[in-house]
């Protein structure tokens, strides 16, 4: 009787409340979130308005074909699911997250870019995975992950660089040279991290020495085995945003292209690749409008191009972001249904074994 009374004691003594979850209204966060939105939207009028200045057109996709802008927008929408799939293979299986948390990170990381400058997209990817319920991830797994994912990124836009790199002129060889440089330079770094542990400079370090250790895992069985399945998905990734980009080209008025269209890629995506850039709409459509120009595409295909692109890659960014949280948070919800489930059948069936 007396333990009957002190757990009952223990049962009505109030908890204290859980940080971040009872307390005062989360005003700081909705007030992030309407600067942030407010931010975007004017982001992007600002740049559509930029392109009625510079065009003839009233907005980006005036009398573009509605066909071959739906396969565009279809194509960058299957892109995001290729990544997110790729991002998946490359935790490691005691701290991997489901594949809609990685969906829903990859699609707010992309369409936070449009906006946010100098890679700080990562902290969006970062904190939207670790936001979403599921296993616990640590923060230096996901650092590490998404080390893994630009290198194989690289190795996988190797084949559309070349091809580019071979079929373009003298004007965009140069940059594009880069790009293949920097995917070799990965694929080098993958195929000999094993042997870099036992170099005495990165002995010295922690950081380096935990990034070697996680690139040299890629050398056993299942590490290549992950990496090639990675390597497959990314290498989709970057195809199906190529075939869109032709597609949209070609809604625009343009002769298909594919060369013209893996320039664009490889060259835009070296902002991603190669994360030394400055990111944002303005900057990435300027880019992108100047690398048609310098290909011999019409100043006025060009800008449209780059601005009716970054609407469709932020919109189907936004569609993935979406569909990954609500995934996330079904699997979740039916996750705690079975727990509940479960521990009534245990409870009914514990209960009939103690009845006399």
């Amino acid at each position: 009787m007396a333990a009957g009374r002190i757990a009952a004691g223990r049962g009505d003594r109030p908890r204290p409340p859980i940080a971040g979850t009872v307390g005062a209204p989360p005003e700081r966060h909705r007030r992030r979130l309407i600067v942030g939105a407010a931010f975007a939207v004017f982001t992007v009028a600002a740049a559509i308005l930029v392109g009625r200045r510079l065009t003839q057109a009233s907005w980006p996709l005036d009398n573009a074909q509605p066909a071959l802008v739906a396969a565009a927008a279809l194509s960058y929408l299957a892109s995001y699911f290729f990544r997110a799939r790729g991002w998946h293979r490359l935790f490691l299986p005691e701290e991997c997250p489901d594949q809609a948390r990685c969906l829903a990170s990859v699609g707010a990381a992309a369409a936070s870019g449009a906006v946010l400058p100098f890679r700080l997209d990562y902290l969006i990817k970062v904190g939207m995975l670790r936001k979403l319920g599921g296993v616990r991830v640590g923060f230096e797994a996901i650092v590490l992950s998404i080390v893994s994912l630009g290198m194989i990124d690289a190795i996988a836009m190797l084949p559309l660089s070349i091809s580019a790199t071979a079929t373009s002129g003298s004007v965009l060889r140069g940059p594009l040279l880069i790009v293949v440089v920097f995917g070799i330079a990965c694929c080098t770094l993958l195929v000999v991290g094993g042997r870099l542990i036992h170099l005495p400079l990165l002995r010295r370090s922690r950081r380096l020495r935990t990034i070697t250790e996680h690139v040299a895992r890629h050398t056993t069985t299942r590490g290549r085995r992950d990496a090639t399945v990675a390597w497959f998905y990314l290498f989709a990734c970057w195809s199906t945003r190529a075939f869109g980009s032709a597609a949209l080209l070609t809604a625009l008025g343009f002769s298909f292209s594919p060369t013209t269209a893996l320039s664009v890629i490889c060259l835009s995506a070296a902002a991603g690749v190669i994360p030394i850039t400055s990111g944002g709409a303005v900057v990435g459509a300027g880019a992108t409008a100047g690398i048609l120009i310098a290909l011999g595409v019409g100043k006025d295909i060009a800008i449209n191009f780059s601005l009716a692109s970054g609407l469709l890659l932020v919109g189907s960014a936004m569609v993935a972001a979406l569909a990954g949280v609500v995934a996330s948070l079904a699997l979740r919800t039916l996750a705690q249904h079975k727990l509940a489930h479960g521990g009534v059948v245990l409870g009914s069936i514990t209960a009939s074994e103690v009845r006399p």
